[in-house]
């Protein structure tokens, strides 16, 4: 599968410094400085609607690391996929009557489209979990081989007693497991499971639904072993991290975690992020309340795409927060003044607001520092007191250059 073009990220005056990032299962800050190349893993899309802000908080949130990594002169490889076969899309292709094949490709090229507009950095590997189908297969062969896959009925599970290290990502209690499975997808009160909270990695197939010739009869695979397989295929075991937004910490990487323990002998990440929800109307955004505010619509109403991701940036990406429409219209008038700022040419010295900045990132993607540090350059630079002074010639193609580069803003 194809993902979007890229947007070219200038080169900066200096390095940024080591790269820091809050880990979940540990509650700690953790170094990700690679050995090699970067590795992170970012949980994409179910493609059955269109893309809004608690999407697009996650997305440009770990776009910041990638940008981070690549300040501290870093390659990066990083991979995403589609959950383009999954029940979600397959109910709402029945209900809209429209071929679930069909509205996957449309809303995975709208996803598209938004990101290239936000100018996320897109994934090395973008792959769907159709076209990775074999690769669930294998690996599901390799869990049975560890003897942590059993059959029930025509579907088969995945045994979460065979990993002891079950739990180890999310912290949760059983009893707090049990009922966020039950809200997220999962089948605990399912008769004949050998533990509950087991998940499925190979349903059987179900009348009208696609299903795919295998080696546990025709079906289709379950969620969380389409990511674990794709991320051992594109990554390897035990890369740096494991990101996506924070309702997917269980069971999603929870399940993606054992997996990689039992079928690949190997944690499936060193560190796992996870980016706060938002909330629209007093309520999380999600598809199910409707109480969404989507990217593509504020782009057809000729908003600026960059004003959207600087609401994002003011905001820490491991917040939970609400989207407030002044908010939107306050950065508007942000990049009025910063693009003024910047065309004067001359102004207040680049190389502090530049370390500032790469500084600010490192430190857990803070990306409202950054913010502030590049507002209060661009008010000293458009005041006239103790400027003359000390005026930098060349400030302004060092700032912008750090505003593309570091924050992903065209100006």
């Amino acid at each position: 599968m194809r993902a979007w073009s890229a947007p070219d990220v200038p080169a900066l005056p200096v390095p940024g410094p080591p790269v820091k990032i809050h880990d979940t299962a540990t509650g700690e800050l953790r170094d990700v400085t690679p050995q090699g190349a970067a590795r992170m893993y970012v949980c994409g899309i179910t493609p059955y609607d269109a893309t809004h802000m608690g999407h697009a908080a996650t997305y440009v949130g770990f776009d910041l690391l990638n940008r981070a990594w690549r300040a501290a002169g870093h390659e990066v490889t990083y991979v995403q996929n589609v959950t383009d076969v999954d029940d979600p899309l397959l109910e709402r292709a029945t209900k809209v009557k429209v071929d679930w094949i069909e509205l996957a490709e449309r809303e995975t090229e709208l996803f598209r489209q938004d990101m290239r507009a936000l100018r996320v950095l897109p994934p090395a590997h973008y792959v769907g979990a159709v076209e990775s189908i074999p690769l669930v297969i294998s690996y599901i062969e390799r869990l049975r081989d560890a003897g942590a896959v059993y059959r029930l009925e025509d579907d088969y599970y995945f045994s979460v007693s065979s990993d002891p290290g079950f739990g180890g990502v999310s912290g949760y209690e059983r009893e707090e497991m049990l009922a966020v499975f039950a809200e997220r997808g999962g089948d605990p009160e399912r008769p004949g499971k050998q533990d509950p909270l087991d998940c499925i990695v190979w349903m059987a197939e179900r009348p009208g639904e696609p299903s795919w010739e295998s080696p546990f009869g025709r079906g289709r695979p379950g969620w969380h072993i389409e990511c674990t397989a794709i991320a051992q295929e594109y990554l390897g075991g035990s890369f740096e991290v494991q990101a996506g937004g924070s309702d997917l910490v269980f069971p999603h990487h929870e399940m993606c975690a054992s997996q990689s323990h039992v079928g690949a002998g190997a944690a499936f990440a060193q560190t796992y992020a996870h980016a706060g929800m938002v909330a629209y109307d007093g309520e999380k955004m999600s598809k199910s309340r409707g109480n969404l505010v989507f990217v593509s619509h504020l782009r057809n109403s000729d908003v600026d795409p960059m004003a959207i991701r600087l609401v994002l940036l003011q905001h820490h990406y491991r917040s939970d927060w609400e989207w407030q429409d002044a908010e939107l219209w306050s950065a508007v008038d942000t990049l009025v003044r910063w693009r003024k700022a910047l065309s004067l040419g001359a102004g207040a010295p680049a190389l502090p607001v530049v370390k500032t900045v790469l500084d600010a990132l490192a430190d857990d993607l803070d990306a409202p520092a950054a913010v502030r540090a590049i507002d209060d350059w661009a008010a000293l630079t458009l005041g006239t007191s103790g400027l003359a002074d000390n005026t930098d010639p060349d400030a302004s193609r060092q700032v912008h250059q750090l505003i593309d580069a570091a924050l992903g803003l065209s100006l």
